[in-house]
C-alpha cells in the first residue's frame, strides 16, 4: 500500500472510529494501542505489521500531543520527573528492540501476564491508592533515580514486546512514586510523547508510515484524546483508576489468549 493511498470509504470510517476510541482510552489511562493497532491489522490484511505499527504511531502521537497539552493546562504533569523517564525509556526501548530476537516471546508474555494480574489485583484491593497525591521522595535524588530506572525497564519492555507499556508506567508512578492517578496519567503522557516521537522518527526514516491514513486517523485520535483528557481532569483520579482497571483487564485477556492460541 502506497504511503499516500487510502483504503475504501467503509474501511476508512471504521479505522477513524477506532482511532477516536483509542485516543480517548490512551488519554485517560493508556492502552489505546489495544484498539487502534489491531484495527489496522484486521482492516488492512495486505499491509505488513511494520507498516501498521508505524501508522499506528503516526496517528497516536497526534492524540498523545493533544492530551499532553490538555493535561499541561489543567492537571500540571511533573515535567522534572517525566524528562529523565523519557530519556531512559528511549534508551531502554532501543536496547529492547536490539535484543528482541534473542529472548523467547512466549516466556516474556507469560511473565507480563503474571505481572499484570498482580497489578490488577493490587489496584482493585487498594481503592484508596492514587486518590490523593502523596509523593514519597519528591525533590530528592531517590525520586529521580527510581523514576529513571523505571523508565529504562519499561522502555526496554516496550522495545522488546510492547503491550501494556502505558499500564506499567501508570502503576509505577502511582504505586511506587506516590502520584495520584490523575497526575500520573498526565505525567505518563509526557513520557509517551517522547518515546512515540523517537519511534516515529525511526519509522519515518525507513519509509514505513502510511502518511495519508495516519494523518486522517490522527485527527480522530486527537478528538478522542481531548475528550478523554478533559473527562479525566473533570472526574478525577477515581475515574482514571476505573478505566485503568478495565484496560488492564482487557490486556490480560488478550495476552492470555495469545499464550493459549
Amino acid at each position: 500500500m502506497d504511503a499516500l493511498a487510502l483504503p475504501d470509504a467503509p474501511t476508512l470510517i471504521l479505522l477513524c472510529l477506532a482511532a477516536a476510541a483509542a485516543g480517548w482510552v490512551d488519554a485517560v489511562s493508556g492502552g489505546g494501542g489495544l484498539l487502534q493497532l489491531p484495527a489496522l491489522l484486521l482492516a488492512l490484511p495486505d499491509v505488513s505489521p511494520v507498516h501498521a505499527l508505524a501508522t499506528n504511531k503516526a496517528s497516536s502521537i497526534m492524540g498523545t500531543a493533544a492530551a499532553t497539552t490538555t493535561y499541561v493546562r489543567r492537571a500540571a504533569p511533573d515535567i522534572r520527573t517525566a524528562l529523565p523517564m523519557v530519556v531512559a525509556a528511549i534508551i531502554g526501548a532501543a536496547g529492547g528492540a536490539a535484543t528482541a530476537r534473542l529472548l523467547p516471546a512466549d516466556v516474556i508474555r507469560t511473565v507480563v501476564v503474571i505481572l499484570l494480574v498482580a497489578v490488577w489485583v493490587f489496584t482493585l484491593l487498594r481503592p484508596q491508592m492514587g486518590r490523593e497525591q502523596q509523593l514519597r521522595w519528591h525533590g530528592r535524588k531517590r525520586h529521580y533515580v527510581v523514576a529513571t530506572a523505571a523508565g529504562l525497564v519499561i522502555g526496554y519492555y516496550d522495545g522488546i514486546l510492547g503491550p501494556g507499556t502505558g499500564s506499567f508506567l501508570l502503576i509505577v508512578l502511582v504505586a511506587v512514586l506516590g502520584y495520584s492517578f490523575l497526575n500520573a496519567s498526565a505525567t505518563a503522557k509526557v513520557v509517551n510523547l517522547g518515546t512515540n516521537l523517537a519511534a516515529l522518527v525511526v519509522f519515518g526514516i525507513t519509509g514505513s508510515v502510511l502518511w495519508a491514513l495516519g494523518l486522517i486517523m490522527g485527527a480522530f485520535n486527537v478528538l478522542g484524546a481531548v475528550v478523554g483528557a478533559r473527562m479525566a481532569v473533570q472526574r478525577g483520579s477515581e475515574f482514571v483508576r476505573l478505566v485503568f482497571l478495565a484496560v488492564v483487564g482487557v490486556l490480560i485477556l488478550r495476552l492470555g489468549w495469545d499464550l493459549l492460541a
